[in-house]
């Protein structure tokens, strides 16, 4: 958006869990070439993209790091957040989340507190983070659970989604998971394939995975697997295109089985083609296959 000679830059709030990755998430943005800066008031984003947008161009793309050591502030984000989107300023949400045996581990690693731990637990301070973050969470653009990421990994999700100049309207990932190890965190939608039969119980299929062709078309060969796919398929494009005149960017798909080896990678494998085929730009990740 430009008025009177002036660019408005393009706006990322990173925010989330102490411990997820937001001082990691901060520097892939600047490797990328965003202006960033770590703990503004959020008061003063406002001006923060006022600033940028009398740069003459030279400040195209602000990240802005809120955490909770800025709690005091804290309630002023989203009566900032509501004033820049009714200023039609390009802004998204990165909320870094992650399961609490990950973030305990962490902050026991390094030996350090917990922010909001006071005289408590670490895991006493990552319950009242996540109190206060709640809102937030619910607002965001795009969560990303780092519980099993390293350091690589979360940098690899930052350029795929930030490093583009000209990025798609609708971005996906389909994901399978097994129920046995925990949903994940950053779902936006969950599919439960534990209604159709286990190939776990077929002898020759038990050491194959949903990838399999054999697999594969005993899992579609089952009663109610076909019209499930066919059905959530068109759920899908009733979703894509409400989460577009939103203008959400992002959407993760959960799919899951018992372990996250048969019936939810073959059933992701194939809602990833047809998420694909409507146009949506789809990238599959299979958590849990090979765990066992």
């Amino acid at each position: 958006m430009s008025n009177g000679g002036e660019t408005t830059p393009e706006l990322v709030i990173i925010s989330g869990m102490s411990g997820a990755g937001r001082s990691t998430a901060a520097k892939c943005l600047e490797d990328l070439g965003w202006f960033v800066v770590d703990n503004l008031p959020p008061a003063l984003i406002p001006t923060m993209v006022d600033l940028g947008a009398r740069s003459q161009g030279a400040v195209p793309r602000i990240g802005v790091v809120v955490d909770v050591r800025g709690r005091t502030f804290f309630d002023d984000l989203l009566t900032s957040l509501e004033e820049l989107e009714k200023r039609g300023v390009r802004l998204r949400v990165l909320f870094l989340d992650s399961s609490d045996d990950a973030l305990v581990r962490r902050f026991e690693s390094v030996r350090r507190p917990h922010p909001l731990q006071a005289d408590g637990r670490i895991v006493d301070g990552i319950a009242r983070e996540r109190e206060l973050l709640r809102e937030l969470r619910g607002e965001a653009d795009l969560v990303v659970d780092t519980s099993n990421l390293n350091v690589h990994q979360l940098r690899a999700k930052m350029d795929a989604q930030f490093a583009g100049q000209d990025e798609p309207e609708l971005r996906a990932t389909v994901m399978s998971f097994g129920f046995k190890y925990g949903l994940p965190v950053d779902a936006d939608l969950v599919v439960d394939c534990r209604f159709l039969p286990n190939p776990h119980w077929v002898p020759e299929l038990r050491a194959r995975t949903g990838t399999d062709p054999d697999v594969a078309e005993y899992v579609f060969q089952q009663p109610g697997a076909q019209q499930f796919l066919d059905g959530y398929t068109d759920l899908l494009r009733i979703i894509t295109e409400g989460y577009r005149r939103e203008g959400k960017r992002y959407m993760t798909l959960a799919v899951g089985c018992t372990g996250g080896k048969h019936r939810s990678v073959a059933m992701s494998e194939q809602l990833t083609k047809r998420l694909i085929a409507d146009g949506v730009e789809t990238v599959l990740v299979h958590r849990d296959m090979g765990r066992e």
